[in-house]
């Protein structure tokens, strides 16, 4: 797509924002936020990109909780006229605990969060109202909470998008316990690799999905088309799925406090530099260098007084 000049950037990021506890040092302590993959990698875009207009796509009701996500979306300087407003519904709540590795686990109460109607009728909010963007991002647990003809309908828009110029950029985060069966989540993702530009999957979760090791994940991602956007793998670092093989030096971390949304912040980085026109490699490095600064905090949005 052809951007005006002068026009700002566009960027859609379409997903869940969740109310998120976090559990404290001290017994029974807890603190309250907002969070959720794709709204994490949206307020890191916003702060990355101060010109570009960031949209984040997602469902709501009107209650607290649901004002709480809709003000913290324009705190964060989000765009906001993509949110679905649904009457007598509530967002989902997730709690989050670390263990003296920083390593998280989840307990989730989304099974009947607004998010879930996105895209859904009646709405308010459809696919085509992202026409004007220049790149859409999505998770796979975009996919996974929105219902089977909304995913078909996104997919088959997506396609449209990219072929008048668009841009995609997918990171398939599978969460077994929000699919179906391991069949339906396989058949989602490679029906959203195939509307891909930029890929930024983790290599747990291929392999837990599609099984093999390292090479074999590669070797599908480019036999799908995959051109650009580089494979996760931890405290290990990316490597570029460009066919390069190409991989930045991996950044020191003092002490890792809490790893929520490192794969997050990542996107945010790698799409952030690769829109202002760096190189696979460069987006790689400002990637990875924003994750070890957020696993250094806890929680998965840095205080705002920290320059990412």
């Amino acid at each position: 797509m052809d951007r005006a000049p002068n026009r700002p950037l566009k960027i859609a990021c379409i997903g869940e924002a969740m109310i998120e506890v976090s559990h404290q040092d001290t017994a029974g302590a807890a603190r309250i936020g907002i969070a959720g993959d794709t709204f994490n990698t949206a307020v890191y875009l916003r702060r990355l990109l101060p010109d570009a207009s960031v949209s984040y796509v997602t469902a709501l009701g009107t209650d607290r909780p649901s004002e709480m996500i809709f003000e913290a979306a324009r705190s964060h300087g989000l765009e906001t006229n993509l949110i679905e407003r649904r009457p007598g519904l509530s967002p989902g709540l997730y709690m989050i605990f670390t263990d003296p590795q920083g390593e998280r686990s989840f307990s989730y109460w989304r099974s009947a969060s607004a998010a879930r109607t996105l895209f859904a009728a009646p709405r308010t909010v459809a696919p085509g109202d992202l026409s004007e963007c220049d790149l859409v991002y999505f998770s796979g647990i975009t996919l996974a909470i929105i219902a089977p003809q909304a995913r078909a309908e996104l997919l088959a828009w997506l396609a449209a998008f990219r072929s008048q110029g668009g841009r995609v950029a997918f990171d398939p985060n599978y969460r077994p316990a929000l699919w179906a069966s391991a069949d339906e989540a396989r058949a989602a993702m490679i029906a959203a690799f195939a509307q891909t530009d930029i890929a930024l999957p983790s290599l747990d979760d291929e392999i837990a999905l599609f099984g093999g090791g390292e090479a074999e994940t590669i070797a599908r991602l480019l036999a799908a088309g995959i051109g650009s956007g580089a494979l996760k793998r931890g405290a290990s670092g990316p490597v570029a799925l460009d066919g390069s093989g190409e991989a930045p030096e991996v950044a020191t971390v003092a002490e890792v406090v809490d790893t929520t949304g490192a794969g997050d912040s990542f996107n945010a980085g790698f799409l952030a530099k690769a829109l202002s026109g760096g190189s696979i490699f460069d987006a790689m490095t400002a990637g990875h260098a924003l994750a070890a600064k957020v696993v250094q905090h806890r929680g998965a949005i840095l205080p705002l007084v920290e320059k990412t």
